[in-house]
């Protein structure tokens, strides 16, 4: 596994390839769009798809604990698919959120997705985390600088020798970080979406998340 530094202002953060970001100098991972539970909402609405979601998407987030031993944790938004996803966990899974949020403390920014705090989950909830001036929201703001967000689930494709390749990525520039959803059933929007490359008017860098490693290119400013 080879993560890639990057500079926001003079803090340095380690992209990692599955799609967290983490932070040395606070010892701060970051993750965002989880959509837990986003299976069993689908159920509920008649759509029957595996329930696997929750278990796939643990799995990720207790492999960075393992890689970067956080002393925090810090979630920005649609951490649960919708208000009462906490409510459909299965047991084990249950468990296992539990035992992370005793091992090191979460916390949980509100998202368009679960908008208020989830029933019997430990940790800090806020509108938005701060730190060293950077501001750590769900949702960018277009005027801002020296942020990091969610919330778009970017991706972006490249061509190969085998075709095209599309793949999440976190889209970046001198001012702010997209991260990628760390979610097992999140779909994704290309980054030269114009809801998505306004927050970039003069273009940025993408990196593309691999098996082991990120590729980053140019991605030119939108027109």
């Amino acid at each position: 596994m080879t993560p890639a530094p990057l500079h926001l202002g003079p803090e340095r953060f380690m992209l990692d390839p599955l799609g967290a970001l983490f932070w040395p100098a606070q010892g701060a991972l970051i993750v965002a769009d989880l959509h837990l539970e986003k299976g069993s909402a689908a159920a509920v609405r008649g759509s029957l798809v595996p329930p696997w979601d929750t278990h796939a998407t643990l799995e990720k987030l207790a492999a960075l604990l393992r890689r970067w031993s956080p002393r925090q944790v810090v979630a920005l938004g649609d951490s649960f698919h919708d208000r009462h996803g906490s409510t459909r966990l299965m047991q084990a899974d249950a468990a296992r959120l539990a035992g992370m949020t005793a091992q090191v403390p979460f916390t949980w920014v509100l998202g368009n997705h679960d908008p208020a705090p989830q029933a019997g989950i430990a940790g800090t909830v806020a509108e938005e985390w701060h730190a060293a001036g950077i501001a750590f929201r769900h949702q960018a703001l277009p005027a801002a600088s020296g942020e990091v967000s969610g919330h778009f689930h970017p991706k972006a494709t490249v061509q190969t020798r085998g075709g095209a390749l599309t793949r999440p990525c976190f889209m970046t520039d001198a001012g702010r970080i997209v991260l990628p959803p760390l979610g097992a059933y999140t779909g994704g929007l290309d980054v030269r979406n114009p809801a998505l490359a306004r927050l970039f008017p003069r273009g940025g860098r993408a990196f593309l998340l691999g098996r082991d490693r990120l590729f980053s290119f140019p991605v030119a400013p939108g027109r």
